[in-house]
């Protein structure tokens, strides 16, 4: 059985999570503290108790998602199992990348909550409150959604940002122009044309200044080659080399994140069972949609890991 693990990304924040990992397991615990310490600051305090709007900011969503994630990877790894030796190839969904290197070993954990601080940060200091905008599209075709965001971008920025795939498109850029796009779209046939409320243009041109931020940041931090193959957003091919990593995740701040593509990548290179390492279940049920082939499990909670564990160990 080829197993991979992919790691979630903004959206499945809820207040709550990784409590009962950290009440379980004293390895997910000390993951917690180490990013608490890392950041200077209570974040799991802000994580088990709220309040929601502030644990949803993206400075702390990001640095709170890889925290989860890397809990659930050492409670895991408390019982025996073995990243290197169990899974053929790590994702993650744009901040999820993160998660996944570190879990991978690319960075530390205490590294990987600064660089997500400093990557919300940067994210949300691009461009000024209410000039971006982003949009999910919902049943039309990528080139037709691409067309759309050329005819609508004249000069200013609209592109396709996300490809969650089942038919799921996520647009991104200046707000008149995803607004006119998403206008466009539903006049094509599309069966949902919805904006977003998120605080920026995530994965367009317009966050440029952040991907600087970021090249910046990723030269300032140790790196090591991953126990196992990493497969980038932005070109969907496995990599184990540090330097070339942290150059898609310079490209991927503004880049696509192409999650349809990296479940396809995944069936067509014998995967059979992809299992998401944190918060929710978002991955799960897009892989579904994209590849009813491929089983989907999640791993979470105390109990998710144990059944992880009896199958994997």
């Amino acid at each position: 059985m080829t197993v991979a693990f992919t790691f979630p990304g903004q959206g499945s924040q809820a207040v709550g999570m990784g409590k009962d990992l950290a009440d379980a397991f004293p390895q997910a615990r000390a993951v917690f503290q180490e990013v608490d310490e890392a950041l200077g600051e209570n974040l799991s305090k802000l994580m088990w108790e709220g309040p929601e709007e502030i644990l949803t900011l993206t400075s702390n969503a990001q640095p709170a998602l890889m925290a989860v994630s890397l809990a659930a990877i050492r409670a895991l790894e408390s019982r025996g199992f073995s990243l290197k030796d169990k899974v053929a190839y790590v994702a993650g969904h744009s901040l999820g990348e993160y998660s996944a290197l570190a879990a991978a070993g690319f960075v530390s954990v205490a590294d990987a909550a600064r660089l997500l601080r400093i990557r919300g940060n940067a994210m949300q200091a691009a461009v000024p409150a209410g000039e971006g905008a982003m949009a999910a599209i919902i049943g039309l075709e990528e080139a037709e959604v691409e067309a759309a965001c050329a005819d609508a971008a004249e000069g200013s920025v609209c592109q396709v940002a996300n490809d969650n795939g089942g038919g799921q498109l996520v647009i991104s850029g200046a707000k008149a122009a995803v607004e006119l796009a998403a206008k466009l779209c539903t006049e094509k046939g599309a069966k949902r044309a919805l904006m977003l409320q998120v605080s920026a243009p995530f994965h367009s041109a317009l966050m440029a200044p952040a991907a600087n931020v970021m090249r910046d940041a990723l030269a300032g931090v140790t790196k090591f080659a991953p126990v196992v193959p990493v497969l980038s957003n932005v070109t969907v091919t496995p990599t184990s080399d540090p330097d070339e990593i942290a150059r898609r995740l310079v490209e991927q701040i503004t880049g696509r994140v192409r999650w349809r593509e990296t479940v396809e990548w995944f069936g067509a290179n014998g995967v059979a069972t992809l299992y998401e390492i944190g918060a929710g279940k978002v991955l799960s049920g897009l892989a579904r949609r994209i590849n009813r082939d491929i089983a989907t499990s999640a791993a979470g909670t105390s109990a998710d890991v144990e059944a992880a564990l009896a199958a994997l160990v």
